[in-house]
């Protein structure tokens, strides 16, 4: 854009030349800002601005009007066969037509995404080369670029800087060089060069805590690569890593090649060491081999395959340790996931779904010596499942066929009842919701079956391997209006059973049917409210909910699958006592419940939730799980909730059992968060369960700084808080009975700007009498690498709403650095 406080003198053999140039540069400028033409004339004393564009016309003859606007396109103009404008400006030009412009005085030339300013600026229009020379700043794409001289062939972006300084966008890296020669607008070599993020300081003592120095360093910003030759990286002045060559990432982007090492202590491993490498295969593909080296047992070699495609995806991890020291054996693991939808090519059939979840170890002992899964956050379980199945619907029908088998890690001192392998399940469906039905609409009907054959070690389960065939016809009408609703049902239940072996009553045959009859009611009662000097919708709403099932003999049954369901709002209001299919309880009860809330009017948010439930027997329940006693209460444990969101920061949620015959609180739960900011909460949670457990548990995040005033500036999630902060980290849970932690994580995290130091000691609970405790400590040098064993993911798997430090979640604009 032309600068009116500026004079333009143009030698007259010229001036039509530099005009045309000019003319073409304001057509250009149009979606940046208000652009002018300059009428040429020899006797003309200043520039005249006119928001036409010189020498075009509409379809009618008028003159074409320039107009300003607001939109900035992310992506540079251009592209194969497109010619851009070139943009020039300056105290003084002078120059031959075609041939060449001479710039003097704040100079400044634009095309593209690209600007280059200096005292003075040469532009030979032949060979599309730009020299400049004095004060040169250059602006690619938001990339930034100071040095004293430059030389540059536009079109390709080719040229050389003598003694630059330059600053990336996409991490904030910067350095300097001796010479940086540019390969293209995507890659450039700067010779004896330096890089880091640390943002400059004043002086000229300044040092970064982290700097590379490397006798040249490639930048690829296509691949957001850098390499560096001859390289050492320095931490606060410390050599830390010398090598040949080494590469790092210019941003998040997946590139191949050696991952940082990771270093950790064990309780069981002793020290670790592993050295990851990192494949990017495909866009949708990628693999990292992981060799660790653990002092205590040996070297173990895992690996991650992962992919990804419009109709499945799926990931593979697995490792194998030859001659574990600790057991004197190989060891090994695996665990596959694959979710996808395939397509037949039958047109009656269509997509078929597959679903596989394998996991599978070498020995008893995997879950005590190998305490965290692949993923390195979650504990190794005892009971590993193998499931696959696959799926398939059309319209209102679906179906399934699955095969379910476990591998149970015993422990001599804490035995398992396995759970019975499925081999196969196979289940089937049919649901239709608002069905017109003989002039009556509204109806909603379903049948489900299930036939599964159940197969397992009968010297543990002690019950005989069975097929089992099971069927759920229902069929409801609801009837909902918005003051109230209410919904009668009925379903029937049948099962039959075939035994590999005589059962309690002799037989090898059984079968069962019972029906049920449920009527749910509820009404809903609002009004206009204020409270704590605020607006509210405050709601009244009460609920009733009848059962109705026979009693039918069922002691004589193995159970396969049934257990019994939790008390708490989501089950107190169903038909059946119990989840699976080998049990249906008998009913003859009323449930009755009230639930108040109050909820913001503008936005529907629930800001407070009271609720209240009780069931009322009227004859008491036989139908039991094996080993327990009939329910013989007239009126359950009363269940009371309360749910408390009144302000951004604070959160509280509660439930209570409580017996009103003994006045005992069989179970309660109370737990609450407080977050007031970023990088500030802190929760907490209070479990007992009567003659069970009793447990302590409290999670935090919490800038130390705050203890001596220091707040900070709060710069967003992902940004921290600035330089010089520590934080606190960690959760404790403790069990009263066992007077004792059960799981602990302790850590501190400092933010030094450019560099995250982290030190976090977990200690985790393996069986009654063993636990594990591991060390592990990080240093992120931000935007660069991350060095040491990783905590972040212990760190946010323990401490909810946990934030990192820093996380990148929206890609600067080139315009951050626009001039």
């Amino acid at each position: 854009m032309h600068r009116a406080s500026r004079s333009l003198f143009i030698h007259s053999p010229v001036a039509h030349a530099v005009l045309s140039l000019v003319s073409c540069t304001m057509l250009g400028l149009g979606h940046v800002g208000t652009a002018y033409a300059q009428s040429p004339g020899p006797s003309q004393g200043k520039a005249q601005e006119q928001p036409v564009v010189p020498g075009v016309r509409t379809s009618d003859g008028s003159p074409v009007q320039l107009r300003s606007s607001s939109m900035l396109a992310e992506q540079p103009p251009g592209g194969p066969g497109i010619e851009l404008p070139t943009f020039v400006y300056g105290d003084n030009l002078s120059g031959r037509p075609e041939l060449e412009i001479i710039i003097d005085g704040n100079a400044e030339l634009r095309r593209g995404g690209s600007a280059i300013r200096s005292d003075r600026l040469e532009y030979d229009q032949s060979t599309d080369v730009v020299k400049a020379r004095g004060n040169v700043r250059v602006n690619s794409s938001g990339n930034l670029f100071n040095g004293p001289e430059l030389e540059l062939k536009l079109d390709t972006f080719e040229g050389f800087f003598t003694r630059p300084d330059y600053k990336f966008l996409q991490n904030g890296g910067h350095g300097v060089a001796d010479r940086v020669d540019f390969l293209d607008d995507k890659r450039l070599t700067a010779h004896n060069a330096t890089f880091t993020t640390c943002e400059r300081g004043e002086g000229p003592s300044w040092m970064p805590a982290w700097i590379v120095r490397a006798s040249t360093i490639k930048f690829d910003k296509e691949a957001d690569v850098g390499e560096a030759s001859g390289g050492v990286l320095r931490f606060m002045d410390v050599p830390i890593l010398a090598a040949p060559t080494f590469t790092f990432p210019l941003s998040d982007k997946r590139k191949s090649g050696l991952l940082p090492p990771t270093i950790g202590l064990d309780s069981v491993s002793g020290t670790s060491v592993s050295v990851p490498y990192y494949f990017d295969i495909a866009p949708n593909r990628d693999a990292t081999f992981e060799p660790t080296f653990m002092s205590k047992r040996g070297v173990d070699l895992a690996g991650e395959y992962r992919y990804l495609e419009r109709n499945y995806r799926g990931e593979l991890h697995a490792s194998l340790m030859p001659d574990d020291r600790l057991r004197d054996r190989n060891r090994w693991s695996y665990n596959y996931l694959h979710n996808g939808v395939y397509n037949t090519g039958f047109a009656g059939i269509g997509n078929v779904g597959v679903n596989l979840n394998l996991n599978r170890v070498s020995d008893d002992n995997y879950w005590r010596d190998f305490s965290r899964s692949g993923s390195g956050s979650v504990l190794t379980q005892r009971l590993l499942p193998s499931d696959a199945s696959l799926t398939w619907s059309r319209g209102f029908f679906a179906t399934s066929l699955r095969t379910l088998t476990y591998q149970t890690l015993q422990d001599v001192n804490a035995p398992i009842v396995p759970p019975y392998n499925r081999v196969p399940q196979l289940t089937a469906s049919y649901t239709r919701v608002n069905v017109p039905v003989a002039g009556l609409d509204g109806l909603d009907y379903s049948v489900s079956t299930d036939f599964t054959r159940f197969e397992s070690d009968r010297t543990l389960t002690r019950q005989p391997n069975a097929s089992r065939a099971f069927a759920l016809a229902q069929i409801s009408r609801p009837w909902i209006r918005p003051g109230g609703y209410i919904t009668p049902k009925l379903m029937l239940n049948t099962t039959t059973y075939q035994f590999d072996d005589a059962i309690i009553n002799g037989a090898r045959s059984a079968s069962r049917t019972v029906p049920t009859f449920s009527l749910d009611s509820g009404l809903v009662f609002e009004r206009d409210a204020s409270y704590f000097g605020r607006a509210y919708t405050q709601t009244l709403e009460p609920r009733a909910f009848y059962v109705r099932t026979p009693y039918r003999d069922q002691s004589y049954l193995p159970n396969y699958d049934s257990g019994a369901n939790d008390f708490n709002f989501a089950t107190v209001f169903t038909e059946n006592a119990f989840v699976g299919n080998d049990r249906i309880s008998d009913a003859n009860l009323l449930t009755l419940g009230v639930t108040s809330r109050l909820l913001d009017p503008e936005t529907g948010a629930e800001a407070l939730r009271l609720g209240l439930a009780q069931r009322l027997r009227f004859e008491e329940q036989r139908v039991t799980l094996p080993g327990v006693a009939p329910v013989n209460d007239r009126f359950s444990d009363l269940l009371l909730g309360a749910t408390v969101n009144l302000t951004k920061a604070w959160s509280l949620d509660s439930t209570v059992q409580y017996n009103p015959k003994t006045n005992i609180s069989e179970r309660s739960t109370l737990g609450g968060r407080y977050s007031p900011s970023n990088y500030r909460v802190i929760n907490a949670a209070y479990r007992r369960q009567r003659n069970v457990s009793e447990q302590y548990d409290v999670g935090w995040q919490w800038p130390i700084n705050d203890l001596w005033g220091d707040k900070g500036k709060d710069l967003g999630a992902g940004r921290g808080q600035g330089a010089g902060r520590w934080y606190t980290v960690g959760r404790l849970n403790y069990s009263v009975p066992d007077k004792k932690f059960v799981d602990m994580v302790l850590g501190f995290e400092y933010d030094g700007c450019c560099w995250i130091g982290r030190v976090v000691l977990e200690r985790s609970q393996q069986s009654t009498s063993s636990n594990a405790t591991r060390l592990l400590f990080q240093l992120e040098l931000v935007g660069f690498s991350r060095i040491g064993s990783n905590p972040l993911k212990t760190l946010k798997a323990n401490i909810p709403r946990y934030q990192y430090l820093r996380e990148q979640t929206v890609t600067p604009s080139r315009f951050t650095n626009y001039d």
